[in-house]
């Protein structure tokens, strides 16, 4: 009896450790991270629209970055990611979830997956499988794709793997100088009352999750949430680049792996030795390497991953990180306030960045300041996450959403249409010339362009109003459908704090009433669950894309944010109203249905991107080889802030793209050895590729287009130790029918910093 008595005693005390698990707010917790950089030559960057933005090589890498957190191994749970790209893609979202599937049967799933995209400009585009959206990188890049679907399937795999138990800290603060309204004459058309609640016509509040291992107690991650546009670097940037979300990730991320590393670096000190050594070490010509070698000369190798930090995507809709402002670029004035043009151009005005006229430098100040707040959040943050793990999803065809109003007037939503404020562009990136933001007139030359396209119907005409329909991609189905008609729309709940993924770019009034609108249906439905300290984020750009949404109000002026709401003047109240019906099915314990699923366009997808070019190395030379060395200054040796650079000839980047390794090294001297100290993720090294036409009898000779050569450039930073250095290119060549590629390294002639 004794013995039995002792037994259920140790039953009611496990059990009870459960519960205080449970309590104190101990979830399994995983973080995974992984290279998605795409294609760096010859294909169109994703957001301006701009058909001469083709990638032409790397500022820094761009990664996929996820979080799952789960109440057991076989409880309830959810996985974020977080990408360096544009936006989220429908396909996309397909596609992984089918290899999820095939890997861990039910284990993920439409519902507890979210995909968010960081809104950069400046990365390949030819992913999404909707024609709007693909016109300027000619049509679908299965490379783009590629990349993107294999990052976000392996940064899950890691995330899955590295679950263990932990606990998530929540932690907010405002951010007051990493973005401006680009569009301030619509917030103003929001009710005078509704702004009155709120300081600024921007959101400026960050919230951040800190994520800290249950066994030793150290931070492994933290992801946070706050609305700028990625739009640092301007449509005329060929470079591939996170922009400012991407620089602060690579910041956060390198500031705690510092503070936490216990390793120093012995370096060489400032002698003329030095100086003699690096004048003996000469380029070493093109060699042949492993496919694998670049991977061993990265600086921060994923599986020394130790913390994963993200900076995620909110209602940017109307955000500018050109915080300086829109001038024109012809008098250096302001830019009109109502259309943000200059004389009726629109492509004369255009926003400052804080290191203006140096987009590079903008870029790493409103990294810098979004990474500095979330240090400051990461810090300080105390409040530990506690409860229940949930999750809603739907799909929603939203072509014809019937939406009751506060009045219960009944109106509807409309198929897709853009209006010519789109065409107009902003002031982070002018459109087409002869339009400005808040047109709603369309001239008769661009009139029969859109008829010949598609001329609007009727009844689409009258439920846009006033937006007038410019493109009517709703009711385009050629070669496949242009816009999206079902979308999926989720709620995530992690204890306390709701995620609500939406697929679309919300302006600032526009997501301000959508968090109110959500919280306050919680509260009401779910009996004491939730109050006013339940935190509600947007995370923007997810799981697919659908372009813009304004409110009501600021849909009557039609800037290109409310040109660019697809389903007309009633879509806020629309995501409102949807949004309501799964907040009180999360509160009530309810289930929902699904909805109608999205189309599976892959099969049907036209890709019409040339072949890369670049094939050969001129006669007599190998890939690898020197075709600039390293010019040293007269006074001998480089200092901070001083740009080394040296060109290699070298194969399109696209025959590989050297997934997790890297294209550009920078090498210090240490001892008899070469060790990486920089490399193509590092934001002062920049890597640089293009093709040198031929012409005439040298071509006919070489039997090629074009010779490819790759440019790297080395700003020497300030924290560079003194010390003997050179700069390293890695690539590949073509793959024929005869032979698989073949990799290549080489390496200029040597340097020193002091």
């Amino acid at each position: 009896m004794r013995r039995k008595t002792n037994t259920l005693l140790r039953i009611f005390l496990f059990l009870l450790c459960l519960i205080i698990v449970s309590v104190n707010g101990e979830y399994l917790i995983g973080l995974g991270s992984y290279d998605m950089t795409g294609p760096a030559a010859q294909v169109n960057m994703m957001g301006y629209g701009n058909f001469d933005q083709v990638t032409g090589g790397v500022h820094f890498r761009l990664r996929a970055r996820t979080f799952i957190v789960a109440e057991s191994s076989q409880g309830t749970r959810f996985a974020f990611v977080n990408l360096d790209a544009g936006m989220a893609s429908q396909l996309v979202t397909i596609k992984l979830l089918e290899r999820l599937k095939s890997r861990y049967g039910n284990v993920y799933s439409e519902e507890n997956v979210a995909i968010s995209g960081t809104h950069t400009h400046a990365g390949p585009g030819g992913y999404l499988q909707y024609v709007t959206y693909t016109v300027t990188s000619l049509g679908f890049v299965p490379q783009s794709f590629e990349a993107i679907v294999t990052a976000i399937e392996l940064s899950i795999v890691q995330a899955h793997n590295n679950l263990k138990p932990g606990s998530i800290f929540i932690n907010k603060g405002d951010l007051e100088n990493a973005g401006i309204n680009r569009s301030p004459s619509a917030y103003l058309f929001n009710p005078k009352e509704e702004r009155s609640k709120y300081n600024t016509n921007i959101d400026t509040l960050m919230t951040l999750l800190k994520f800290v291992d249950g066994d030793t107690g150290n931070s492994i991650g933290a992801f946070s949430w706050f609305a700028t546009h990625g739009t640092s670097m301007s449509r005329n940037n060929k470079l591939i680049s996170g922009d400012n979300k991407g620089a602060a990730a690579r910041f956060f991320e390198d500031w705690f792996n510092k503070n936490s590393s216990t390793n120093s670096t012995k370096v060489l000190g400032r002698n003329k030795g030095m100086f003699n050594k690096a004048s003996k070490i000469q380029p070493t010509g093109g060699k042949t390497c492993a496919n694998t070698t670049s991977q061993g000369f990265k600086v921060r190798k994923n599986k020394e991953l130790k913390f994963v930090g993200a900076f995620c995507q909110s209602n940017v809709g109307d955000v500018s990180p050109n915080v300086l402002g829109a001038f024109c670029i012809d008098s250096g004035l302001p830019c009109d306030f109502n259309h943000s043009s200059c004389h009726g151009n629109d492509q004369l005005c255009v926003g400052r960045g804080p290191g203006y006229p140096d987009e590079i430098l903008s870029t790493k100040i409103i990294g810098e300041r979004q990474f500095q707040k979330a240090v400051d959040l990461f810090t300080t943050a105390n409040q530990e996450l506690t409860g229940k793990i949930d999750y809603r999803h739907v799909y929603i065809n939203f072509t014809n959403i019937k939406v009751q109003l506060a009045d219960n007037k009944v109106v509807k939503t409309c198929p897709a249409a853009l209006g010519p404020g789109f065409a107009a562009g902003t002031t982070d990136g002018p459109g087409v010339f002869g339009f400005q933001q808040g047109d709603t007139e369309i001239n008769p030359f661009w009139k029969k362009l859109r008829d010949v396209l598609r001329e609007p119907s009727p009844h689409q005409v009258d439920c846009q109003k006033p937006k007038t329909v410019l493109l009517d991609t709703g009711e385009m189905f050629w070669p496949y459908p242009w816009a999206p008609a079902i979308l999926p729309i989720q709620i995530f709940r992690l204890g306390s704090l709701i995620i609500l993924s939406v697929p679309g770019e919300f302006t600032t009034m526009a997501g301000r009433r959508l968090r109110e609108a959500v919280k306050e249906t919680l509260i009401s439905s779910g009996n004491g669950e939730f109050d006013d300290q339940t935190h509600v984020v947007i995370a923007g750009l997810t799981n697919a894309y659908s372009q813009y949404i304004a409110t009501f109000e600021e849909y009557e002026q039609q800037r290109y944010e409310a040109a660019s709401t697809l389903y007309g003047p009633h879509t806020l109240s629309a995501y409102i109203q949807e949004f309501k019906k799964l907040a009180e099915s999360m509160a009530k314990g309810e289930n929902i249905t699904k909805g109608p699923s999205p189309p599976d366009l892959f099969s049907v997808q036209l890709s019409l991107l040339p072949d890369p070019t670049g094939d050969s190395p001129p006669p007599g030379i190998n890939f690898g080889d020197i075709k600039q060395d390293v010019v040293v200054p007269k006074w001998g040796t480089f200092t901070k802030g001083d740009r080394a650079i040296a060109t290699f000839w070298s194969a399109n980047p696209r025959y590989d793209l050297l997934t997790e390794g890297t294209f550009a090294v920078v090498e210090m001297l240490q001892g008899k050895s070469w060790l990486p100290a920089y490399d193509d993720d590092d934001f002062c090294l920049f890597f640089k590729w293009e093709a040198e036409n031929i012409t005439g009898i040298a071509r006919a000779a070489a039997n090629v287009n074009s010779y490819g050569y790759a440019t790297l450039e080395w700003e020497v930073p300030e924290e560079a130790n003194h010390g003997v250095y050179r700069l390293r290119h890695f690539g590949s060549t073509k793959e024929t029918k005869e032979s698989s590629n073949s990799y290549y390294t080489g390496a200029s002639s040597a340097f020193t910093v002091s």
